[in-house]
């Protein structure tokens, strides 16, 4: 294709991504194949060049960030929670009250649109918003204040992230496997029991609860390092991209490197299971989708050996690294070092696959903010993606960002390679595999939001 193909499909098929998970619609752009050849020719390019030339004392200063302004203490953040929290609850009660239709009800809106799609970005992108709007902080230091009383268990160590990983897992088999995800009373039962079984064990075992097993908290602080603006030094700093996951100090844990695995496997499986080449492994006739319930079984074991696959790749990818470059280092110690460069590349797709929904489906959230706030609504159009300069806007910016996010992680790559080896030869040769890998990603990437889509 020399050409731009561009093509916009709606399918009344069932949820799909995101508020494709609210709406039930699916906005297909299939990006030349020239595009994202050239851009995994130039990631090749920058990488080799990094790799190679990039000084060790210049690695260092592009993530370090500039001072701004002294920083102040979020005193207010056990009332915005609170506040959050009751915005929750009176969703919840809308979801199950409200109208059936997932456009109409403002709980699906909130949930995929709002949260989903919105705030996650906001979060990697900008700023640490979670700190503020956590529905759990707040009533949980309220409830502790009226009673009195200290959570009576401590959090077992031995568990680690393994609960935030087991509820990561299940919230992407609902996300990508449920039939009806977007169902304003599905949805309002799944979110109030996990909101109040969250709050029972924060109540049992303390904040720790919310570090390490919640797993929304934990997503949302792995992708804050990767914010522009964060703290350093009791002020309020600028940087990179991924320059708070760079800090001495921040070394992952097991749990949490597999985590942040998980946020890449699981969203690039979420584009994955759309594409026409998915249902024809399936046997399946994407112009005749027949539902979502008649895949459950074939997409719980896509999500698993997808998110299995890619651990595997990564921990091998890792370890002919380190072999390359003279051993010397445990895999487990690696993997533990570099799955922050992993996060800029999650975070990236994020945003690109979920770019044109958001475009569409965050119309439907203004409209719904006008009508609450006595307006009659907005008009939704879908006109701009039937426009040659939008489409180019649109998928140029998805191939962008995913660049862009591949190039940051192996600016990050490089970086730890250097911390942990200690000399640039054997930074450089580690980093090799890990290179390669990286670019072959950007072409996978690049090729999900290329494919056309059938549901």
């Amino acid at each position: 294709m020399r050409q731009m193909i561009w093509a916009t499909v709606i399918l009344c098929l069932g949820a799909g991504s995101a508020l494709a998970h609210a709406s039930e619609q699916g906005f297909v752009l299939l990006l030349p194949t020239d595009i994202y050849i050239s851009a995994g020719v130039i990631s090749v390019a920058l990488t080799l060049l990094l790799l190679a030339v990039l000084p060790e004392g210049l690695s260092h200063a592009l993530f370090r960030p500039a001072p701004l302004w002294p920083a102040m203490r979020p005193a207010l953040r056990h009332v915005t929670s609170g506040l959050a929290a009751a915005a929750l609850l009176w969703l919840i009660l809308t979801g199950l009250t409200g109208p059936r239709d997932p456009l109409a009800n403002p709980l699906p809106l909130a949930i995929w649109v709002v949260w989903w799609i919105a705030l996650v970005s906001v979060q990697g992108l900008i700023v640490d918003v979670w700190r503020w709007l956590n529905p759990w902080t707040g009533p949980a230091a309220l409830m502790a204040r009226m009673t009195g009383e200290r959570a009576p268990l401590r959090y077992p160590r031995a568990l680690g992230h393994l609960p935030a990983l087991g509820g990561f897992v299940a919230f992407g088999a609902f996300l990508l496997a449920d039939p009806a995800p977007a169902d304003p009373a599905r949805l309002s039962w799944v979110v109030g029991c996990y909101w109040l079984g969250t709050l029972a064990a924060v109540m049992l075992f303390g904040p720790k609860w919310l570090l390490r097993a919640e797993f929304v908290t934990v997503l949302m602080r792995s992708y804050a390092g990767m914010s522009i603006i964060g703290r350093a030094s009791g002020r309020v700093a600028l940087g990179l991209p991924g320059w708070k996951l760079l800090r001495p100090a921040r070394t992952m844990s097991a749990g949490l490197a597999l985590f942040v695995l998980l946020l890449l496997g699981t969203g690039s499986f979420d584009g994955l299971n759309e594409t026409f080449w998915w249902l024809g492994l399936l046997d399946i006739n994407p112009l005749e989708f027949p539902g979502r319930s008649a895949v459950i079984t074939p997409t719980l074991w896509g999500l698993l050996a997808s998110n299995a696959a890619l651990i595997l790749v990564f921990a091998v990818t890792l370890r002919a690294g380190i072999t390359i470059a003279g051993g010397g280092v445990p895999l487990g110690r690696a993997m533990r070092v570099f799955a922050p460069s992993i996060l800029p590349i999650a975070l990236a797709y994020h945003i690109a696959h979920y770019l044109t929904s958001f475009l569409v489906d965050g119309q439907y959230v203004l409209s719904a903010l006008s009508r609450a706030l006595g307006g009659d609504g907005l008009r939704v159009t879908t006109g701009f993606l039937n426009t040659p300069g939008p489409v180019k806007v649109i998928w140029l910016s998805q191939a962008g960002v995913v660049v862009a996010g591949h190039v940051i992680a192996i600016l990050m790559a490089h970086a730890l390679a250097l911390r942990l080896l200690g000399g640039t030869r054997r930074a450089v040769l580690s980093q090799l595999p890990l290179a390669l890998f990286m670019v072959a990603y950007t072409f996978f990437g690049l090729w999900l939001l290329a494919s056309p889509r059938g549901m």
